[in-house]
Order: C-alpha cells, then sequence, then structure tokens
C-alpha cells in the first residue's frame, strides 16, 4: 500500500531566504522530501518572478519550475516589524538557506553569529558564487561565471569552436544539490549531538567538484584536458555520430561491447585492425576510428542504426528534444511528470524528483506560490493576532495577496 506523499522530513522547518535558481532548487529538495518551507520574500518578490517569457497566465515558468511546495510569506526587512517577524520566525526554525552576497546577512542583522543566538540548533546553509570567503568572494556570483572560472567550460564544446555552456544553469543547480545534501547530513548529526551547524556552498567548488576524471587526468598529467564535443576523454566511441538523415549517440563501454558492435554493423574488419584492437588503442587512434565509423553511418538511417546496434546489447539512442522525452512512455511510465492547480497560472506541469520511495508516492502538496500568498496563515502560526496583522499590512512591514486573504 503506498503513501502518497514523501515525509523524509516531515516536522523540519525550513526559512527560504533564497532567488532565482541555487537556493530554490536547495530548498524545493527539501521541500518534496517533506520540509515545511517558507519562503521569505521581498515586496518585489523572488526576481525570477519576471523572468520571461514565457509565462502562463502571467506566471514566470521559470520560477514556477523550482518553487512547488512551498509557501511564499512576504516581509519588508528594512522596517523593524518585518525584522521582528522574521526573527519570530527562526527561533523556531531547524534551517535557514539564503544566497546573498557574503556580508548581506550580517549588515542585515542575521549572520550566522547573530541567529545563533536565536537559535543555537539551527542549521544555516549560505550559497553563493565563490564562498564566504577567499581574495573573489565579493565578485558577484552568477552560473555563467561559476561555470567560466572553474575551467568547465574550457572542456565543453567542440576544439576550435567558440566557448558554449550547458543548457541549464548546471552551476547553480550543483550548488543547490550540495546545499541540499550538507543539510541534511548536518540535521542527521545533530540529533546526537543537539548543535546546529553553519554550511557554506560555493557555485565555483560545486561545478570544481564535478571536474572528477578530468581534473584526475590533468593531476596526472600536468596538460590541459580538450574540447571534445560529444566524445569522452577515455572512453572510443562513445560520442554522437551522423548517420545518413541524422544524429545518434553510441556507447561502446568495453571490449566484449566493441566486438558484438563490429558484427551489429557490419564492419568485422575493424576487430582485426591493430589500431582498434582494445579501448586504450581506440583512444589513442580516435580520428582514425572516426573516420571509419562516418564511413559505415552514412550507408543508413539513424533509425536503423540504433535498432541494429540497440539489438546488440550495445548502449545506444537517438537523441531526443523536450517533446520526445515527455511522450516517452518509460518516463511516462514513470510519473516523471506531474500536473498540479495553480491558483493563476491554471493547470502546472512539473517534473518529480529523481529518485522513488518503495512504500510511497510523489506527489506535489502545493503548487509554486503566489507572491505573499501564505503571509497571513504564516504569521497567525506565529502567534500574530487579526490585529496585529492589519497592522503590519498597513504599515508595510508585510504584504498579504488577495489569493491568500481568499484562503486558496
Amino acid at each position: 500500500m503506498f503513501t502518497m506523499t514523501y515525509d523524509l522530513l516531515k516536522g523540519v522547518k525550513v526559512v527560504d531566504l533564497s532567488r532565482a535558481m541555487a537556493g530554490p532548487y536547495c530548498t524545493m529538495m527539501l521541500a518534496d522530501a517533506g520540509a515545511d518551507v517558507i519562503k521569505v520574500e521581498p515586496p518585489v518578490g523572488d526576481e525570477t518572478r519576471l523572468w520571461g517569457p514565457p509565462f502562463q497566465n502571467g506566471e514566470s515558468t521559470y520560477f514556477m519550475s523550482v518553487n512547488r511546495n512551498k509557501r511564499s510569506i512576504v516581509i519588508d526587512l528594512k522596517k523593524e516589524q518585518g525584522k521582528e517577524v522574521l526573527r519570530r520566525l527562526l527561533e523556531n526554525a531547524d534551517v535557514l538557506v539564503e544566497n546573498f552576497r557574503p556580508g548581506v546577512m550580517e549588515k542585515m542583522g542575521f549572520g550566522y553569529e547573530q541567529v545563533s543566538k536565536l537559535n543555537p540548533k539551527i542549521i544555516y546553509c549560505s550559497i553563493s558564487g565563490f564562498g564566504q570567503w577567499g581574495p573573489y568572494k565579493d565578485r558577484p556570483g552568477y552560473d555563467l561565471i561559476a561555470y567560466a572560472v572553474s575551467g568547465m567550460m574550457s572542456i565543453t564544446g567542440e576544439e576550435g569552436r567558440p566557448p558554449v555552456k550547458a543548457g541549464v544553469p548546471v552551476s547553480d543547480i550543483g550548488a543547490g544539490m550540495f546545499g541540499a545534501f550538507a543539510i541534511v547530513s548536518a540535521l542527521f548529526r545533530r540529533v546526537s549531538t543537539g548543535k546546529g551547524e553553519y554550511i557554506d556552498v560555493s557555485l565555483l567548488e560545486g561545478q570544481i567538484a564535478w571536474l572528477t576524471h578530468q581534473a584526475g587526468a590533468y593531476f596526472a598529467t600536468g596538460q590541459n584536458p580538450k574540447k571534445m564535443g560529444s566524445a569522452h576523454s577515455s572512453i572510443a566511441p562513445y560520442q554522437a555520430f551522423k548517420a545518413k538523415d541524422d544524429y545518434f549517440v553510441l556507447a561502446v563501454g568495453n571490449d566484449e561491447q566493441w566486438a558484438r558492435f563490429c558484427k551489429a554493423v557490419g564492419a568485422e574488419h575493424l576487430l582485426n585492425d591493430p589500431r582498434f584492437r582494445s579501448n586504450p588503442d581506440r583512444v589513442r587512434n580516435r580520428d582514425a576510428l572516426i573516420q571509419e565509423l562516418e564511413k559505415v553511418f552514412s550507408t543508413d538511417s539513424s533509425t536503423e542504426w540504433v535498432r541494429r546496434i540497440s539489438e546488440a546489447g550495445i548502449p545506444c539512442s537517438r537523441i531526443y528534444k523536450l517533446s520526445d522525452v515527455f511522450t516517452d512512455p518509460h518516463v511516462l511510465a514513470r510519473e516523471t511528470v506531474q500536473e498540479i492547480d495553480h491558483p493563476r497560472a491554471g493547470k502546472v506541469k512539473q517534473i518529480s524528483p529523481p529518485y522513488k520511495l518503495k512504500g510511497s508516492k510523489f506527489r506535489i502538496a502545493l503548487p509554486p506560490p503566489v507572491l505573499g500568498q501564505h503571509t497571513e496563515e504564516v504569521l497567525r502560526e506565529l502567534g500574530y493576532s487579526e490585529e496585529q496583522v492589519k497592522n503590519m499590512v498597513k504599515e508595510g512591514s508585510v504584504l498579504i495577496t488577495s489569493t491568500s486573504l481568499a484562503g486558496t
């Protein structure tokens, strides 16, 4: 019997002061695991609410992609009453996530040392471009900059072609994932120690961590890796190839697969070629190998090559567009996409977490919130009276949307 939601972090309260992508992705991971995430926004809202087009009935699709399962409360932290509301939130929170530039939280009165005096058990996570200390700490923390400085951009794309980045903000998303992992690890340790923690996550170091085998090769040789397009630096053939009509990808991971591959595509003559006998041989003679395989693949369609190679048990695939991904029977069977009603945008589709629990099925409990949708609700939970809430709204310390007043 399945329960219909993930409750791994049930009872964990998260105050989310982040915006854009890195912090919101981090807190969405926590929210999807069952944490109660309160997204604290300034009166103008998270800046990504205005990022577009596209918009869906006026709501930014960018914002909605990483802010589900959260409640939005609008607080003006330039006003003393607004700061008092945040203090009250933090006194009973388990986690605080922020991604301002280093020093901004301290100036507002909510640096780690200040917050830990209010709540010694809090797990405080700061996500920034370059970390909280070091020569670059004051540089703006944008995904593209971290991607360039980490060296990741130098190994992405094709040799002799202009620099390119990945199609999604991997520096941001990677930092968010590392932040969520560190937070959950700190929460686990707190069970036995009762102690809070300060976590410093940087976009730059997240990308450096992802260099893995490329960094290992550099450490061993002292040589900068080359851009290789879709190819793999240590395996061949392992890349995209052009068939008679279109491209497809092929991944021959070992010598046994190589033998089966050659038979499947009618290229048995390559098995006896000493240049291609083992994977190290094929890597050393990559250019010659590609030339030979391009001759073979130019004789038939990508669909036919994918069929023949796949039937031989060799990893191979056509290259999907998103329209292919979200109509694929396997993706649909895994319930990778869910739909939820949004108070303004209507029906909104979202991507489920990339993990499944044996005893539970994931569901989206809350749609991405309208700005200030839950301000009144959260204030009442904090113990503020109806009169106090009205006074705070009147003086501009908090904002309540018509949607939240309607109780949606």
